[in-house]
């Protein structure tokens, strides 16, 4: 859901026109969720959307003017969502890397966001959900690349004379962390063997 029914409402037309004043160029809007009036008596309502590039969350100021805080992706760690009878909330998670200066003190930290229109929340859950995984597979792809790195330069020599010292000790801290790899699911069973071959094998 890149625009919903709502878009030019009134209540909603004037943040997602401030959103969109902050998206960066090649910056697509993807889904987009505002908190219900009911949920915000005691503060300006929040938006959250979900660009091909971050989490952006959008304050609207007591005296006007806004607030933008943005999670990347990469450092997106878990998302929540819960719905309701009569709104959702989402729950998320980001790394120390985030600019969450506005949210807390430095490090990992958690966001909670209450009283979300409940289609809206599941569609930017979805989005979340999906980059989360991708990029998953891309660090479960780059520790693979690293790992093959490290074990490429392995050479076994027929003659157990002719290996050079500590080249056995070299070998099984390869070996365990292929092992370490395979027993985190980030390699296939195919991967792992294949790595050994390369390893134990000239």
């Amino acid at each position: 859901m890149s625009e919903s029914a709502d878009t030019n409402a009134p209540d909603v037309s004037g943040p997602l026109a401030q959103l969109r004043s902050v998206l960066i160029a090649g910056e697509t809007l993807e889904a987009w969720v505002i908190q219900r009036r009911l949920y915000a008596l005691t503060h300006r309502r929040v938006l959250i959307a979900a660009t091909s590039g971050r989490l952006i969350v959008l304050t609207r100021r007591l005296l006007g003017g806004f607030e933008v805080t943005s999670i990347r992706w990469q450092d997106l760690e878990e998302v929540t969502l819960r719905v309701g009878m009569l709104a959702a909330e989402l729950f998320v998670r980001a790394g120390k890397a985030t600019d969450l200066a506005s949210m807390g003190a430095a490090g990992a930290q958690r966001v909670e966001f209450q009283g979300l229109r409940k289609e809206q929340a599941q569609a930017v859950y979805r989005i979340c959900q999906a980059q989360d995984q991708a990029w998953r597979e891309k660090r479960r792809v780059r520790e693979l690349e690293e790992l093959r790195a490290r074990s490429g330069g392995v050479q076994v020599m027929s003659a157990p004379a002719a290996a050079p010292a500590g080249f056995e000790g070299d070998a099984v801290r390869r070996l365990q962390e292929a092992k370490q790899l395979l027993d985190a699911k980030l390699i296939t069973d195919s991967e792992y063997e294949a790595i050994k071959a390369k390893i134990v094998a000239s």
